[in-house]
């Protein structure tokens, strides 16, 4: 609540007009009992017992603030999601339109600003009309109200619903209870106070808790903009939320708001004209139906589950998982993540497109992450949170691990396999021994029997590579294919990389230290995306990408040769306050040296050259006309997975298309696509012209300077690059 202000006193006393109150018990006897519950007579309270019962309750109720939405932000302010239990959103009384406060007290408490907590007259009127008429009328201040409220809501934060009592369900004892702390209530807040707390606690509807809620909901307003017939309206809701739902029972909701007009116009809050006015307006709804949850996210759904999962992992947040669970949904807070809603919305737009209807169920999806930050801009998925008529729909988060690094849950599908877009790693660990980016290679070369002399300076043993998977000798590599014929020969490292030729990273390979191209690999960030285990490089089949690699860590990666070597692990929430505006944890970039940066360069200029004359010279549009790019294609063996993972300096993409659910059983060959038949798919088919539309729109909103050269020593001196396919 505000600070406390000096109080308002009516024109007797707070202890005259409670004095007065237990006087007019007294001489109504058992029958101010009937008020309360027309049976309490039965019970056999008598005056006196009632007298020292309410002497024995406690005088002081604990204020907290009531539950609030946490709503979920981009990085330029646009609503991602809101979290609720209670969808309330809490307003200082002067951010109310005058209307909506002059109608509550005039139906709910017309004395309001007379009494001190407690209507004497209203409750010996309530007693007389229950008992000559046989009516149930209540008697309850506004205080008394936001007593009940406050100590109803203080049960539900507390996961307590069953000890949640309301008004037809008080005995005695609660209606005892709730007089007193009425009056404790009065003496220590302001009558502005206590107003500004009943209206932004009092319940409308089960989608608007307090008015500003309230006005969203019904009238895709704001409570301060409210006029006289639409404050009149949710004023009378208040007595009957549903009884007087104008959705539900538009004739009952006019009648009530005519009653509460009429009570303003009698006490003279509204002038005749006004009320008349008012009277003759029809009911205008604008319903607006709160969306809760990353289910009903504005955009970007998977991202909205990924920073659900960070908030409720995070110890920070709180101690136990349900603490947690408290602050995200009753907690009012303001999430402000990463995200680029421009860059988001290109990226949606371009999953969306690229399957087509898609009842095979193939899975698209694109994230981009920030070299020099690590900050995620975008994470898209061609697939709905929720069943839908001839959409995919799947919970499971294409872009992350299925498991942070402690094991919570992170609903991601864990990865895929990754394919050629490993081959910079070992080319990269290639550079790194002082070897030239152009050096030659003999990729004739297929088979590698048992007994190679593999180099590993830290002792492990290499594991096998086979085609058919199943060879059990160690440190063998039975016929490596590529996948076109014409390649078998020698040639230069860059060009075996550029044009992904697989017998050119094993024949780099036979010259290097396993153990340094694991160091690389870890050094990067990579890792297998169901366990989180690093990604065994002494295992061959891995040189070519058969371990799973989520697409955000694949992004990431890259990320780290665009930002000259240096490391950023992703992040995700760059700022998280309370509903008081107090700074809870958030993230930080952490940022490495994790390549040399000559190392990056010189895989730079190589990557640069997949898209100009290698594997990705069929992809369209070309990007690279437009700004400078570095890229890998990439090919699970059974075409199930397939990439492009490519980047500005200003920008890390990786772009995924395949069997995102299946663990890539499925084979991507002879399969049709959104209308084209493809005899096997490969990386720069879909996955590729996925990325190139995406990063033609996105590349130029972020800096795209030329890239760094690498020196002149790592090259000998060759030909100008020949294409190859």
């Amino acid at each position: 609540m505000a600070k406390k202000k000096k109080r308002r006193r009516g024109n007797s006393s707070p202890l005259g007009r409670f004095l007065g109150f237990l006087a007019a018990s007294v001489m109504c006897g058992v029958l101010a009992a009937s008020l309360v519950v027309p049976s309490v007579a039965a019970a056999g309270y008598g005056v006196s017992t009632s007298i020292n019962f309410f002497e024995s309750l406690p005088e002081e109720l604990t204020v907290r603030p009531p539950s609030q939405s946490t709503k979920v932000l981009t990085s330029d302010g646009k609503t991602i999601a809101t979290f609720y239990a209670e969808n309330r959103v809490r307003i200082p009384l002067d951010q109310m339109s005058p209307y909506i406060k002059d109608a509550v007290i005039a139906i709910e408490d017309s004395r309001f600003y007379e009494h001190a907590g407690l209507d004497p007259q209203g409750i010996l009127r309530a007693v007389v009309t229950n008992l000559t008429k046989g009516d149930q009328q209540g008697a309850s201040t506004i205080t008394q109200q936001y007593v009940t409220n406050v100590l109803n809501e203080a049960k539900l934060s507390q996961e307590r619903p069953d000890e949640v009592v309301l008004s037809g369900q008080k005995d005695f004892g609660d209606k005892l209870r709730e007089m007193k702390l009425a009056v404790a209530l009065e003496k220590k807040f302001t009558k502005e106070q206590i107003l500004e707390g009943y209206l932004n606690i009092v319940f409308f509807n089960s989608d608007a808790y307090g008015v500003e809620a309230a006005a969203r909901y019904f009238f895709s307003t704001r409570a301060k903009d409210l006029n006289l017939p639409q404050a009149a309206l949710l004023a009378g809701l208040v007595n009957s939320p549903t009884f007087y739902n104008p959705a539900l029972n538009p004739d009952k909701s006019v009648v009530r708001r005519d009653q509460v007009l009429g009570e303003m116009l009698r006490q003279g809050k509204i002038t005749q004209v006004e009320h008349d006015k008012a009277v003759a307006s029809p009911v205008t709804l604008k319903i607006s139906p709160q969306r809760q949850g990353c289910a009903n996210a504005t955009m970007a759904p998977y991202f909205c589950d990924y920073i659900s999962h960070l908030i409720l992992n995070n110890p920070a947040f709180g101690p136990t998982q349900k603490e947690r669970e408290r602050k995200l949904y009753r907690g009012g807070l303001t999430i402000t993540t990463t995200l680029d809603s421009r860059l988001q919305a290109a990226a949606q737009s371009q999953v969306n497109g690229t399957a087509g209807r898609n009842t095979d169920r193939w899975g698209a999806a694109l994230v981009t992450v920030q070299p020099g930050t690590g900050k995620i801009l975008a994470m898209a998925q061609n697939t709905v949170f929720l069943p839908e008529p001839g959409k995919f729909d799947t919970h499971l988060n294409f872009n992350v691990d299925a498991k942070d690094p402690q094991g919570n849950d992170l609903n991601g599908a864990g990865g895929f396999q990754t394919g050629s877009t490993m081959k910079p790693f070992t080319f990269a660990q290639w550079l790194n021994e002082g070897k030239r980016l152009n050096a030659e290679v003999d990729a004739s070369k297929r088979v590698y029997p048992l007994g190679f002399p593999w180099r590993s300076s830290c002792g492990k043993v290499l594991g096998a590579y086979s085609t058919a998977q199943n060879n059990p000798e160690l440190g063998a590599a039975d016929d490596l294919q590529n996948a076109e014929g014409g390649f078998y020969r020698k040639m230069p490292i860059n060009y075996g990389l550029y044009n992904s030729i697989n017998t050119a990273t094993f024949a780099s390979a036979t010259q290097l230290d396993f153990c340094g191209i694991q160091k690389m690999v870890d050094a990067v960030g990579l890792h297998n995306g169901h366990d989180g285990s690093p990604i065994n490089m002494h295992q061959l089949g891995n040189l070519l990408g058969a371990t799973n690699v989520a697409p955000l860590h694949m992004a990431n990666a890259f990320a780290t040769f665009a930002n000259d070597g240096k490391y950023c692990a992703p992040i995700a929430l760059l700022k998280v306050t309370n509903a008081a505006g107090g700074k809870l944890p958030a993230q930080t970039s952490e940022c490495r040296d994790a390549v040399k940066p000559n190392v990056a360069r010189g895989v730079n200029s190589v990557l640069q050259d997949v898209m100009k004359v290698g594997s990705g010279v069929w992809i369209k549009p070309k990007v690279h006309d437009k700004v400078p790019v570095a890229a890998k294609t990439g090919t699970s063996n059974n075409n199930g997975a397939t990439w492009v993972v490519g980047y500005t300096r200003g920008l890390a993409t990786a772009s995924f298309f395949g069997d995102a659910l299946e663990g890539q059983k499925r084979s991507g060959q002879n399969v049709t696509i959104n209308g084209t038949f493809y005899k096997r798919l490969d990386g720069f088919m879909i996955a590729g012209p996925q990325w190139a539309k995406y990063m033609v729109k996105v590349a130029p909103l972020y800096p795209a300077a030329p890239f760094p050269k690498p020196p002149r020593s790592m090259s000998n001196p060759s030909p100008a690059p020949t294409p190859g396919r």
